[in-house]
């Protein structure tokens, strides 16, 4: 049992790193050893991704340091997908994500999608310029809980609004939730333009997109 742990702990703690090519190695080391595919994720790779967003959030760790041990983290869910998938393991919920139309930046967005899919929510990242009715049509063909929306420019952040009422249009707003965030956003325009969800960064977005996904 210490040597199962002791792996898990040096998974997590490579993956804080964001030593990717140790954490690949651990964790074929780990499936060799006979772990579950589940406990690599949630005792090794989930809780190594916990502590940087932990730290993230406190501004202990930055954006590249955050991106880095996401790579870290991908690294190795390649190597155990194949295994998730024939365990029957599935993802805790499924968000529809992206820039809002009119707005090219991804940073934001991408260190959003790290985090929730560090809860094990699987998301389908749309990118950037991203008009409403793509938010609407991909979360229904693709069975999504909610939808989250990032802006950082003060000029898209209308299209926020836009996305509610094409949700409310397509009848779709009380069966899917819907998410916003970035730098100008505030919970005051949350309220405003009549979104269940704001997020001020990218942990209490994905902590948030676990409530709404259950």
């Amino acid at each position: 049992m210490n040597v199962i742990m002791s792996l898990l702990n040096e998974i997590s703690e490579q993956l804080q790193k964001g030593n990717s090519k140790a954490v690949n190695m651990l964790v074929e080391q780990a499936v060799a050893e006979g772990l579950s595919p589940l406990q690599i994720l949630n005792d090794g790779l989930l809780v190594g991704m916990g502590v940087i967003g932990t730290k993230f959030k406190n501004n202990e760790v930055f954006v590249p340091q955050v991106l880095m041990s996401a790579r870290a983290m991908n690294t190795g869910v390649t190597v155990i997908k194949p295994l998730l998938v024939e365990a029957g393991v599935k993802a805790s919920g499924k968000v529809c994500l992206g820039t809002v139309k009119g707005d090219l930046h991804d940073i934001g967005k991408n260190l959003v999608k790290t985090m929730m899919e560090s809860k094990g929510i699987e998301v389908v990242d749309l990118g950037v310029d991203v008009p409403p009715s793509k938010f609407v049509e991909t979360a229904v063909e693709q069975g999504c809980q909610v939808i989250a929306c990032s802006a950082l420019l003060t000029t898209t952040m209308g299209m926020m609004k836009e996305t509610v009422e094409t949700m409310k249009s397509s009848g779709i707003r009380d069966s899917i939730k819907i998410m916003v965030g970035g730098a100008p956003v505030s919970q005051a325009f949350c309220d405003q333009i009549g979104a269940d969800c704001y997020a001020a960064d990218a942990t209490s977005a994905a902590e948030a997109a676990v409530m709404l996904c259950c």
